[in-house]
């Protein structure tokens, strides 16, 4: 069965963000400006977070679509669909955005198909357009309409990456982990552990970060953090919480799972 398309139109609450540099800014001129953007970084890092951040720090309404290998750019623009005997034509995602304002934010855009990108190119130039072959459609985007795509870049094979055609399409902005006293802060205000307990799960996920690339693929992400934090402040033994939510996510090697256990006993005792 097709996975279902993950599709919100909201104008979120404010949520937590932390800035590392001058990222809102520059979110902020790209939407005056009209330019599309390009967040790049490691699963769990915010860049999620940010959109919604910056959607409701603009104003905006916020549609996000979740990409996944199934995802066609029918699904993104729209289709004809039965309703009560009529065929009638129904917006994606991508076209309510384009007709009504806001940000649409196509998350992990490398896992959608091929066409997807050749239906935003019109979008990211200087004509702002989306044409809907199958209605006769040509959508000229609005000022309030603003394209933010994601990926991660140390996740791809050579079968999903951007090509430099599609990339030098966007502003690019880089995001990586916080601080360690930020990430502590962040983790402590979402999860409702004390900074002090905190502390050692960070450290924690700064050395197991060091590891990607060699035993891991990706490191422990600040979601993860904040996963594990959530259980040990709820009661949950932080022997039990770390396993459960900072190494049984990362890897199925039964080896490897050993070796981080004895970094997290190194680390939290």
């Amino acid at each position: 069965m097709k996975p279902a398309l993950h599709a919100i139109d909201t104008v979120p609450s404010f949520p937590l963000y932390t800035p590392t540099g001058n990222e809102c800014a520059l979110f902020e001129h790209a939407f005056r400006h009209r330019l599309p953007v390009l967040l790049k970084g490691p699963t769990g890092c915010g860049k999620t977070r940010f959109v919604a951040h910056m959607a409701a720090r603009l104003g905006l309404p916020l549609h996000t679509v979740a990409c996944h290998d199934d995802l066609t750019a029918a699904d993104l623009t729209g289709r004809y669909l039965l309703q009560g005997g009529d065929t009638v034509w129904t917006d994606g995602p991508l076209t309510r955005a384009v007709r009504e304002g806001g940000i649409c934010y196509l998350d992990e855009v490398v896992e959608a198909r091929k066409d997807v990108t050749v239906v935003l190119h019109p979008l990211t130039d200087d004509r702002r357009i989306l044409p809907l072959e199958r209605t006769g459609e040509e959508l000229a985007a609005p000022d309030g309409f603003m394209l933010v795509v994601s990926y991660n870049p140390g996740y791809q094979s050579l079968h999903k990456a951007l090509k430099p055609s599609t990339r030098q399409r966007f502003i690019a902005i880089e995001f990586g982990f916080l601080a360690a006293e930020q990430e502590t802060a962040v983790v402590a205000a979402e999860s409702g552990l004390s900074a002090e307990r905190v502390r050692p799960l960070v450290a924690l996920a700064h050395r197991l970060r060091a590891l990607q690339g060699h035993d891991l693929e990706e490191g422990v992400s600040t979601r993860l953090l904040v996963y594990c934090a959530t259980l040990v402040a709820a009661g949950t033994p932080i022997v039990d919480a770390v396993l459960a939510a900072m190494i049984e996510p990362l890897t199925d090697d039964a080896d490897v799972k050993a070796g981080l256990r004895e970094v997290a006993h190194a680390v939290i005792g």
